[in-house]
């Protein structure tokens, strides 16, 4: 907490909270607010870990809800499992809502490879939501993609932002995992018009150094996690970067004046400047989405981090600050905390 703020006992009568938000296992966490409630669904130790349980072999993805943002609790499991021979591991679910229907977009795979982006629907906020059948992306022409992310423009057109991986390293780029965008058609398929909006640059957004994938040895770099926000008439991709396993995973943004790009996430070079680790307190903060307070008016950033342990990743909140400089959260934060 800064030095200039006042502390929650300054002022009883108003709502606080403490990270994290949520006591259990809960990654990858997205936010949505709907008729006045508050919903998250993310990703769970089960999904995570590729263990399904009885539970996991029907419904996927934890769901919690809230009807003042400071208090949530667990709401069931969203998604109809689809066919077993997609994978168990199920990761960084999202949902959109459009004409009065809710898309819940995913990954499913096999561990750490082969995974594909799929959609499924339903009618109400916490589902049952059932896959539509066939993937958002051709696994043959795209063998890894994760963590899909619906923006919707102000013209009403929706975009896919997502994270799959790249080989070369032509301009300086580094190999690994990183982020495109292409347009939506219908919610449930893309245009075909794919770009690339940002690769990994920096030290910092270091996955593992010699890691074998795709049968040869990489210096392998990782951009995941996309969630954007038009703030004045500018696009910014926030993105996390870095080894979701480790201290160095922080978030940081790329800005565009096109919500397709081109991207620059210039001066990010010594670290993210969004969200990183406070030692000893706060470990890998990182995949974020953003949401509207109870107030209509504060951004809020929701992001997972680890506790100093390393026991799991728990769902944390903090206000999400735009400065001459660009977006800083006023974060990652440990003590009570006024809404």
């Amino acid at each position: 907490m800064s030095q200039f703020e006042p502390t929650p006992e300054e002022f009883p009568s108003k709502r606080t909270y403490t990270n994290p938000v949520y006591n259990g296992y809960f990654a990858d966490p997205f936010v949505w607010e709907h008729e006045g409630v508050y919903y998250a669904i993310g990703t769970g130790a089960a999904e995570a870990e590729g263990e399904v349980d009885e539970i996991g072999k029907q419904r996927v993805f934890p769901l919690l809800r809230s009807e003042d943002f400071v208090s949530w609790e667990f709401a069931g499991n969203a998604l109809l499992r689809p066919d077993a021979a997609l994978g168990d591991n199920y990761w960084a679910p999202e949902v959109a809502y459009c004409d009065r229907k809710f898309y819940l977009y995913y990954s499913v795979g096999h561990e750490d490879k082969r995974h594909q982006l799929r959609v499924a629907t339903s009618d109400r906020p916490l589902g049952p939501y059932q896959d539509i059948g066939e993937p958002l992306i051709d696994p043959e022409s795209c063998p890894f993609a994760i963590d899909p992310h619906a923006f919707r423009d102000d013209d009403g057109q929706w975009y896919l932002f997502y994270a799959r991986d790249f080989l070369d390293t032509e301009g300086g780029v580094r190999a690994g995992t990183a982020l495109m965008v292409d347009r939506l058609i219908g919610m449930t398929k893309l245009a075909g018009e794919g770009k690339v909006v940002l690769r990994a640059r920096s030290d910092w957004q270091r996955f593992l150094a010699n890691r074998l994938m795709y049968g040869d040895r990489y210096d392998w770099h990782t951009l995941e996690g996309p969630s954007v926000r038009k703030h004045g008439d500018r696009y910014y991709c926030f993105y996390s970067g870095g080894r979701w396993e480790t201290e160095n995973y922080g978030v940081d943004y790329g800005v565009a004046d096109s919500v397709m790009g081109p991207y620059s996430d210039a001066g990010n070079e010594a670290g993210p400047r969004v969200l990183k680790t406070v030692v000893d307190r706060v470990l890998g903060p990182g995949h974020n989405s953003i949401v509207v307070g109870p107030d209509g008016k504060t951004d809020y950033i929701a992001y997972h981090a680890w506790d100093t342990g390393r026991s799991a990743r728990r769902m944390c909140l903090d206000k999400l600050i735009w400065t001459a400089d660009g977006p800083r959260c006023d974060g990652p934060t440990w003590t009570s905390q006024i809404i």
